[in-house]
């Protein structure tokens, strides 16, 4: 997707997620997590904030949050600043500015108005929610990008202490209404944090990017080759995924069957939190 788009994602849905939450209660719970409102309006505050001063050159490290607003109305008004402070920074800086990230696939600008554009869309449907309004979906191109972008940034990757030791179980994603695929394998991270001394020895997974999302032709024989193959509408598949909606519909088949189904939301669980 173009640059100007992720800026503009950023801008419109921190305006829908502002205009959801104008009304509501602090105390109404987000139906999403262990939130209230107020704990939703203060998150994306916090990160917005974080962010456009991270485009503005700051190391993200060193970036002070801003203190959290008693008021309902100081908070929606310190949200409304951020997105604002957010959407202005990235317009005026150009994608390939330096920028820092967590991710060592970041480093750009664009990297963060990507992030940050799904980073909103999914919080406008956290509120929403919390609102008890219809959930508005965007663009097939913006759910599909969700998709890619929540099971590169988040599922995929090992960092250079671990390992990752593939299972031999396989698992396809794919989109009904647009071109767009994915292939999950599965398997265990193991490794000693450097700087904490904890062991972990988790359930993983590796994202083979040569499918994802540029047309590749998925045969039918690579469809038979698979355990588990879900097969969803873009928008649905990218809700599925980071919790925010319902299995319901999919076409799911393979030998892996429901209990697979079910490893790959747990393996979601464990990389969005």
């Amino acid at each position: 997707m173009e640059y100007d788009t992720y800026v503009l994602a950023v801008r419109e849905e921190t305006e829908r997620f502002l205009d959801a939450l104008g009304t509501t209660d602090a105390d109404a719970p987000v139906p999403t997590c262990d939130w209230t409102a107020a704990d939703l309006l203060w998150h994306v505050a916090e990160v917005q904030h974080h962010w456009a001063a991270v485009v503005r050159g700051a190391h993200g490290e060193a970036v002070v949050a801003p203190d959290r607003p008693e008021d309902l109305d100081a908070l929606r008004t310190l949200a409304a600043t951020a997105g604002t402070e957010l959407a202005g920074a990235l317009a005026e800086a150009a994608p390939d500015d330096a920028a820092w990230s967590w991710h060592e696939d970041g480093g750009t600008v664009a990297w963060v108005a990507r992030r940050q554009a799904h980073e909103a869309v999914v919080h406008r449907v956290d509120a929403e929610l919390t609102a008890g309004r219809a959930v508005t979906p965007p663009t097939v191109e913006l759910a599909a990008d969700g998709v890619d972008e929540v099971l590169h940034v988040m599922l995929d990757g090992v960092p250079d202490w671990g390992t990752f030791t593939p299972d031999g179980v396989t698992v396809r994603l794919e989109c009904t209404n647009v071109d767009a695929s994915w292939l999950l394998r599965l398997g265990r991270f193991t490794g000693t944090g450097p700087e904490s001394g904890t062991p972990y020895d988790l359930d993983a997974a590796a994202v083979q990017r040569d499918v994802a999302a540029h047309g590749a032709d998925v045969t039918g024989a690579a469809r038979d080759d698979v355990d588990l193959l879900v097969r969803a509408p873009a928008w649905e598949l990218d809700m599925w995924l980071w919790g925010r909606g319902p299995a319901d519909g999919f076409d799911v088949s393979g030998p892996g069957g429901a209990a697979l189904l079910e490893r790959v939301r747990q393996l979601m669980v464990e990389a969005t939190q």
